[in-house]
């Protein structure tokens, strides 16, 4: 089983009869006309905006729509949100939850929670829709209940992605789906050259997650990268 570039390795795209794949002009205008394919509402718009105004990433309308699939898949009636933001990913998955499913999210900045709280609103969606839980994930995580949720969506500290992992899967029901945003690290997770601590933690978790035996995995090209995986 092939590894995740180390700072010496370098990287090629694997191919039938030795064939490198280019990344062409006309590749990268198909991913960006699929990363846009499925067009945002206003309050998804203005929960963008607010992002940006606070200097917070947001997932990309290609990983949003991916999310929203998803949680529809796995026909979610709970869900748990790592990194609340401004609450781009959560009208996404929401939009794919059931009419009944709660969306659990957490995040240390009550103040974009307010924010999201707003944008929600603006969706349509009824405050019982939401539960957001202010604070450090790795100290929210653990009073969530096991085996309770149909969908874990992890965008929080890069550094602690492998914790998040285990919770995830404490918290998943067999069934249910874990996705990690963001893996790609703008191409540094493959870049062979010398990265930073949080790519490393980066390679790690995709390792992990593709030797997991309980894990059933796939790494989507939409946004920054979205690692997804259904726990047996």
């Amino acid at each position: 089983m092939c590894g995740f570039p180390g700072p010496t390795d370098t990287v090629t795209a694997r191919q039938p009869r030795g064939q490198e794949r280019a990344i062409t002009a006309n590749r990268q205008t198909s991913w960006a006309f699929a990363d846009a394919f499925v067009a945002e509402d206003e309050a998804l718009l203005w929960a963008r905006e607010r992002a940006r105004d606070a200097g917070v990433r947001s997932v990309s309308p290609g990983s949003g729509a991916a999310l929203r699939l998803l949680a529809a898949t796995v026909d979610a009636k709970a869900v748990a949100e790592i990194g609340t933001g401004t609450g781009v990913s959560g009208i996404h998955l929401l939009h794919g939850m059931r009419p009944d499913g709660v969306l659990t999210t957490v995040d240390s900045e009550p103040e974009r929670q307010q924010l999201a709280r707003m944008a929600f609103r603006a969706a349509g969606f009824a405050g019982n829709r939401a539960r957001f839980i202010p604070g450090r994930a790795l100290d929210v995580l653990p009073r969530l209940a096991d085996g309770g949720y149909d969908l874990v969506f992890c965008d929080g500290d890069r550094m602690e992605c492998l914790d998040y992992l285990a919770e995830s899967l404490r918290l998943l029901r067999p069934g249910g789906l874990v996705c990690f945003e963001g893996v790609l690290f703008d191409g540094r997770t493959v870049d062979s050259g010398p990265q930073p601590v949080e790519v490393l933690r980066l390679r790690e978790l995709l390792r992990a997650v593709r030797e997991s035996q309980e894990l059933v995995p796939s790494l989507l090209p939409v946004g920054d990268g979205l690692l997804c995986a259904v726990k047996r």
